[in-house]
């Protein structure tokens, strides 16, 4: 039996919690592009793989032994980890290195005719080339926002998810990590990306929530 919607919208909790500011902040991360969101998801792992690797290998042979074996320059001898760095030094770091490259060579050579309409006669400073993106909002502000944030956390809050700020929140950050993934924000700067995700999303989720018993596009997606 469906949960009946409760008639008033709950208090948010006064605190969100260090875990899920580190996941909103980590979901932020589809507003950046190419390389950049690359470097983000696969780069950074890899490094501190690469990291823990070097290191416990080095406590074995010594770090020059270590650097010699993933350069090539000698061969592995011994312990398994000289056998598994030489391995990534061989096959993994000249791919990565390569693909690299060639993903932000083949990237230039497309800009030189495929200027995107939205970013037509604009002018980026070097503080907003190196800006961080912003994190994707948390709801509890907007209980106490505007008349449309309100509107929208009453909407998608207590009715698509009977008061459950928690899950709210969760499939909120989930609907716009998946949208500024889509084709369609491909071509948006990091700020614009997700800038234009979420307002996509603040009409498309109340929307949702206020059709027959109230839904949520990411629980029935889900189901």
């Amino acid at each position: 039996m469906p949960i009946p919607v409760p008639p008033h919208l709950d208090l948010p909790s006064k605190t969100g919690g260090r875990k899920v500011r580190l996941r909103r902040a980590f979901r932020s991360r589809k507003a950046l592009r190419g390389l950049t969101q690359w470097v983000v998801d696969r780069a950074i792992p890899m490094a501190v793989l690469l990291a823990a690797l070097w290191f416990f290998a080095a406590r074995y042979d010594g770090g020059g032994e270590v650097y010699r074996v993933f350069t090539l320059l000698d061969e592995p001898e011994g312990h398994p980890l000289l056998w598994i760095a030489s391995a990534i030094g061989w096959v993994a770091v000249p791919a990565i290195i390569g693909g690299a490259a060639g993903h932000v060579i083949t990237q230039r050579i497309d800009r030189v005719k495929k200027q995107p309409s939205n970013r037509l006669f604009r002018r980026r400073s070097l503080k907003q080339r190196l800006t961080p993106p912003g994190v994707i909002d948390d709801l509890r502000p907007y209980r106490y926002g505007t008349t449309s944030q309100q509107a929208f956390v009453d909407a998608f809050v207590r009715v698509a998810h009977r008061n459950d700020w928690a899950r709210a929140q969760d499939h909120w950050e989930v609907y716009l990590r998946d949208t500024m993934s889509t084709q369609q924000y491909a071509d948006l700067d990091r700020h614009e990306c997700l800038r234009q995700a979420r307002n996509v999303a603040l009409i498309a989720l109340r929307v949702s929530a206020l059709s027959g018993d109230g839904h949520c596009i990411v629980c029935d997606r889900r189901r």
